[in-house]
């Protein structure tokens, strides 16, 4: 009996220990702690938080992670916690291979930091009709949100030594960019968050200001369990040295920062103004485009609003016309019989842009691939592949759009055009028109819901 009551006792203590990932050599799956963010992972709508396999997530640190992983020969599965202080907290109780969630390398001799991948700051956050808070002494008596558990909330702990009357609020139920929409409707006085987050949030809530920055500039890096794999964190940092070698680091900076702070503050209020006057007699076309295309409705939306701010009656001196803008010729050949009719130019805009992206070669990938057939709706698909031999010849992805954007300008110059069949085009016309639609699709995406049509699935195409 004392022997079998020892037996239960063992399987207890085993059920209450701590859980640790068998070695990565060990291992089926890199076992990735993080957290959801606009610069960490982004799930799929509907997606449960312990699910990180999802293929339709996203995210900066998510793209790298799995790049990360694929070099392993393994796949990644992301764990998500509720906090920076969740995260770290777990990662010491061995639940995870490593964190990748915006972290700064902390003073803890159980937990080691890669080299850095990007550098950043906590900024004070509040709204443009308030008076600017410049320095540190302003901050007496006024109330300051953060993530709760963050490395803001730890930042603002150190200020409050010296202004003991700030007022720090730690909100465990909402994400950073809920913050900023809480200054941007004065719900809150002031947010402090990190500079890449207010940097994004800019195009969604243009009313906000960034006016002091607290403590200094600190590298992001990933963290290791110190008495984890000890062959893990030099593979990291050689990861990180090859790919900043390669570029592959900087583009995939691009992918996600690149085209962020390219309008100035009146365009995006115009937009968002729009968005809630004009679009809403148009949205019903937009969700029946989707279904007929499969391409995300509000990415179709941006692109109407870039080319005629949803005016449908829109004439250009060069002939296109209405919704979409589309020319004589790919409306005839679209069936279209009015090009003012907003429904009609919808339609035939959002078919147009599907063989466009259809027509792409099978290897691009996307996002690249919506962004190049963007681009070509603009251009034409000679002058764009125009532009991929262009790019063959100065040794440059033609599937890349972070390699493209440089290209394509090139088709103004007689040296690059006049080998070309397809002759001169505003190439520098069309990476602007493209940077524009991302930011405005982005912007979409924050205040309209994805639409899921009769069967309830979201529509890929055009995600970040």
């Amino acid at each position: 009996m004392r022997r079998i009551l020892l037996f239960f006792i063992a399987l207890l203590l085993a059920a209450c220990g701590e859980q640790h990932v068998p070695p990565v050599h060990e291992a089926k799956e890199l076992v990735v702690l993080t957290r959801g963010g606009p610069t960490t992972y982004v799930a799929p709508p509907g997606n449960a938080a312990e699910n990180g396999a999802a293929g339709d997530s996203s995210g900066f640190e998510h793209d790298l992670v799995r790049l990360f992983a694929e070099s392993l020969g393994l796949r990644a599965r992301f764990v998500l916690a509720g906090s920076d202080a969740e995260v770290i907290r777990r990662l010491r109780d061995g639940e995870g291979h490593l964190a990748a969630a915006w972290l700064t390398p902390v003073d803890d001799p159980a937990l080691l930091a890669s080299a850095p991948y990007f550098v950043s700051s906590n900024v004070l956050v509040t709204h443009e009709a308030t008076l600017p808070i410049e320095a540190i002494d302003q901050l007496a008596g006024r109330r300051v949100h953060v993530l709760g558990g963050s490395q803001q909330a730890s930042a603002l702990r150190e200020v409050r030594s010296r202004v003991p009357t700030l007022q720090t609020v730690e909100e465990w139920k909402q994400g950073e960019l809920d913050l900023l929409e809480g200054v941007a409707a004065q719900r809150y006085d002031a947010a402090l968050v990190d500079q890449a987050v207010f940097d994004i949030a800019g195009n969604y809530y243009p009313e906000l200001q960034g006016t002091l920055e607290i403590g200094r500039s600190l590298p992001v890096a990933w963290l290791f369990p110190a008495n984890g794999d000890p062959t893990l964190l030099d593979r990291a940092n050689a990861f990180m040295e090859r790919i900043r070698e390669d570029g592959t680091l900087v583009r995939l900076k691009d992918r996600y920062f690149g085209h962020i702070r390219r309008l100035k503050n009146l365009d995006v209020v115009r937009f968002i103004e729009r968005m809630r006057t004009l679009l809403p007699q148009y949205r019903a076309m937009f969700h029946e485009a989707q279904t007929r295309t499969g391409i995300d409705w509000r990415l179709l939306a941006a692109l109407a609003y870039q080319e005629s701010q949803w005016n449908p009656l829109a004439t250009s001196p060069t002939g296109v016309r209405g919704m979409m803008m589309l020319t004589e010729d790919t409306a005839d050949r679209l069936g279209v019989s009015n090009r003012l009719d907003a429904r009609q130019s919808i339609l035939a805009g959002a078919r147009y842009l599907a063989d466009l992206r259809d027509g792409l070669p099978a290897g691009v990938p996307e996002p690249d691939r919506t962004w190049l057939a963007l681009a070509a709706y603009n251009l034409g698909m000679g002058h764009l592949n125009g532009g991929r031999a262009i790019a063959g010849s100065l040794k440059a992805n033609p599937d890349s759009w972070f390699e493209m954007k440089r290209v394509l300008p090139l088709l103004a110059r007689p040296q690059y055009y006049a080998r070309l069949k397809s002759g001169k085009a505003r190439g520098g016309e069309a990476v602007i028109l493209v940077e524009n639609i991302r930011i405005f699709a982005d912007i979409l995406r924050r205040h309209e819901a994805p639409y899921r049509g009769l069967e309830g699935g979201e529509a890929g195409g055009g995600g970040r």
